[in-house]
């Protein structure tokens, strides 16, 4: 029997700047697979018709290049602005942080899912 998964995150800043990390890690190695790929394909490509079958393989890994790429802003807006809260003195809390924040958090814990039950309240 599978565990049960969490609904309600209670983070501190050591555990946001970890649950970044492994955000931001996993992004990396989408990233690189996706380009592994992508130059393996076009590695295979000798003639036109090859661009015609492989186009759209390349083409989804350049999507996939592009949603982390996107992800790893979203990742660089919440960390500035919790060096701005560190830096203007308040305690870093992930209850202090915007509610934007917070939804872009939430967005990259789900990992852009449908299916909204499993939104996080956090």
């Amino acid at each position: 029997m599978p565990r049960p998964k969490k609904k309600q995150i209670k983070l501190e800043k050591e555990s946001v700047l970890a649950l970044m990390q492994e955000i931001y890690n996993e992004c990396i190695e989408q990233r690189n697979t996706a380009i592994r790929i992508q130059n393996k394909m076009l590695g295979f490509m000798h003639e036109a018709e090859d661009l015609q079958l492989l186009g759209p393989v390349i083409k989804e890994q350049q999507k996939i290049i592009d949603s982390v790429i996107e992800k790893k802003i979203q990742l660089t807006k919440i960390q500035s602005s919790l060096i701005q809260k560190q830096f203007s003195g308040e305690d870093i809390n992930i209850g202090k942080l915007s509610s934007s924040d917070r939804e872009t958090l939430n967005t990259l814990l789900t990992k852009d899912k449908d299916d909204k039950s499993n939104e996080y309240k956090i």
